[in-house]
């Protein structure tokens, strides 16, 4: 969510293993090149209702042809201000590319940040019927490319969007604009729902790190007046040691007196405990029917902001508009964003093989923008989907996500932390834990202070030695498993208390002697080597579920307190092979901190209530032949 960068393509082929990837040139324009080239231009673009917007436009000296614009538009400052001021953007990113073929590059801040006029509205509600001089963020957009075409010298009439993050939610309502002149949008890791999945919650579940960092860190506070500078955090806090800074903190009310008065959505995000219509305003995919320009979704498998967003945007617009648009998604192994940097070859201790970001930049990104806005190739052999299927490390091209061939099969946790595709037949079996507010099972063994992006991939040995983290896994794998689509927790649970969250993570066990092509054995960190892969615990998924909303997110309910009950929950898409020798396993815990907010374990008020109202609660997973707890998996035969 902290950034934005450029994004999206287009895969030729029906399925490519990276050893099969045709040498790429680098093309190696700089800071110079760019300037010599191209000419800054600032503007205030009006809106409808007289608010003007603080435009940033970079137009090539190319006058041979006409060009197409690339539009971003970021709550996140188009900076460096200036004409004179080029942004690194242009040479250090995969924007370079864009250089070469001589787009206008316009850069755009948004409605009440930093150089525009007007009042900021976080996730600014669709509104479907404006009327007169109603705004929202697509009208916004209307209004700044109908300017554009008409006021640019040298431009084609055509446009496309993109952005990543926070960005990506302004490309979703770019899309939505629905200006004649707006031919293709790339929403990548887009915003899109911060209640089911994506930054601020999971499931209902806060995920308080993110959230409370992101807006307490700076970007909530107010901006009165438009300015160049960025606001400034106030808040002194440790930045040590997150788990312990946090814990210390103590309940949510103690987060929400640190900020004071200023974080006006953080104040909104604890008016809204629950999925009422406040939040189902804010929902794009309830909006996104009649979609007018070529879609393409790009998100990363590994990302650990907007994953939820990736997957889920691109679904309802598949559904809203099942055979008028272009819609496509491409997810790559990759971190938030990573797909826009100079490396995609790895994350934390994985290896994917090969820079499956440079492969994607040239090989899907830059093409899809060059047709629609250019008319220039062909993508006639795009797929539905594009996806990197880990584990194998292999981009595959879909006629549709998930894959027409996927079975749901049901993997069932069985006693003595075994786990297999056969239904349990002990009359009564169960595993139990303590779990314990005050200890909190930590979402990494790392200690550090800003929560690492690399926790989507980390080793879980860590978790698994907790004796507050249930563990069950398969026999040694004799053939390999190949996951593609959805996972379902489908849990059969009793607890001693009257309310309490659910984390599923569904991990790769790596054989004891395993070791990457390279690395020399039996060495490690202690002997400056790498990190010990052999046995190593790979997650692969994990989520959360807030218990209470089990049977619904608009309204909450209390546990009976030992009484059996039925906790089912989606986890985001994987795509991901367990190979022969490896092993699956499941573990199952109650609390992912700081990652996510402590549940007190008792049906209150999550935002309001106290430090009092922390308390233990004894967990039950049941696994017997009446209640068989599973994880159902998306396998591909």
């Amino acid at each position: 969510m902290r950034m934005f960068l450029l994004t999206i393509g287009l895969l030729l082929l029906l399925q490519v293993s990276h050893a099969q990837m045709a040498p790429l040139t680098p093309y190696p324009q700089d800071s110079t090149w760019i300037r010599d080239n191209y000419t800054k231009k600032e503007v205030y673009i009006p809106m409808r209702d007289g608010v003007k917007l603080f435009t940033a436009i970079y137009i090539p000296k190319d006058a041979t042809e006409k060009h197409p614009f690339l539009m971003t538009r970021t709550p996140y400052s188009c900076a460096p201000y200036g004409e004179q001021n080029f942004g690194a953007g242009l040479w250090n990113t995969q924007r370079r590319y864009y250089a070469r073929e001589n787009y206008i590059f316009v850069i755009q801040d948004v409605r009440g940040r930093w150089m525009s006029e007007g009042e900021f509205q976080d996730v600014r509600p669709f509104n479907a019927n404006k009327k007169g001089n109603e705004i929202d963020e697509a009208s916004d957009t209307y209004d700044a490319i109908d300017w554009l075409v008409k006021n640019i010298p040298g431009n084609n009439g055509n446009v496309g969007v993109f952005g990543v993050s926070y960005p990506g939610f302004y490309s979703t309502m770019a899309a939505l604009s629905s200006h004649p002149a707006l031919k293709a949008v790339s929403p990548q890791a887009p915003v899109t729902d911060w209640f089911m999945g994506d930054d601020f919650h999971h499931n209902g579940a806060f995920m308080l790190m993110d959230c409370f960092s992101f807006y307490a860190g700076g970007f909530g506070y107010p901006r009165p007046v438009p300015t160049s500078v960025g606001p400034r955090s106030a808040l002194q806090m440790p930045r040590n040691d997150n788990y312990q800074t946090y814990l210390n903190i103590g309940s949510l009310q103690n987060f929400l007196k640190l900020t004071g008065d200023s974080l006006k959505f953080f104040k909104e995000l604890y008016a809204h405990p629950n999925l009422d219509d406040w939040w189902k305003a804010r929902n794009p995919r309830n909006f996104v029917n009649n979609i007018k320009p070529a879609i393409l979704t790009v998100g990363g498998l590994f990302d650990a902001e907007d994953c939820y967003g990736a997957w889920n945007l691109y679904k309802a617009i598949e559904q809203k508009n099942p055979s008028t648009a272009f819609n496509k998604i491409v997810m790559g192994p990759w971190y938030h964003g990573q797909w826009g940097s100079a490396d995609g070859s790895k994350l934390g201790n994985v290896r994917f093989g090969s820079n499956t970001a440079y492969w994607y930049q040239n090989n899907i990104e830059l093409p899809f923008f060059n047709y629609f806005l250019k008319g220039k190739g062909d993508i006639s052999k795009l797929q539905e989907a594009t996806i990197f299927f880990t584990g194998v490390n292999e981009w595959k091209s879909l006629p549709q996500w998930p894959p027409v061939e996927k079975q749901d099969k049901a993997i069932y946790l069985q006693p003595d932390g075994k786990l297999g595709w056969d239904k349990p037949v002990a009359k009564t079996s169960f595993s139990e834990y303590i779990s314990d507010p005050q200890h909190p099972v930590p979402y990494t063994e790392d200690v550090h202070f800003g929560r690492t992006r690399d926790y989507m991939t980390d080793d879980q040995r860590f978790a698994t030695r907790r004796p507050d983290v249930l563990t069950f896994q398969t026999e040694v794998l004799d053939n390999n498993v190949t996951l593609a689509g959805t996972v379902v927790a489908d849990l059969l649970t009793s607890i001693s208390t009257t309310d309490a969250d659910f984390v599923v993570k569904v991990i790769d066990v790596f054989p004891d002697d395993f070791r990457y092509p390279g690395t020399i054995p039996n060495t490690g960190r202690d002997a400056g080597g790498p990190y010990p892969m052999g046995g190593y615990q790979m997650l692969v998924r994990g989520e959360i579920m807030r218990g209470r909303f089990r049977n619904s997110f608009e309204k909450p309910e209390a546990f009976k307190p030992n009484k059996v009950e039925h906790v089912k929950f989606e986890l985001p898409d994987v795509a991901h092979t367990f190979r022969k020798g490896h092993r699956i396993m499941i573990q199952i815990q109650s609390s992912w901190f700081p990652l996510v907010d402590r549940n007190p374990q008792k049906f209150v008020n999550i935002y309001e209530c106290s430090d009092s109202d922390f308390q233990k609660a004894t967990i039950r997973i049941h696994h017997d032949a009446i209640n068989s707890s599973s994880v159902i998996l998306p396998v591909v035969p």
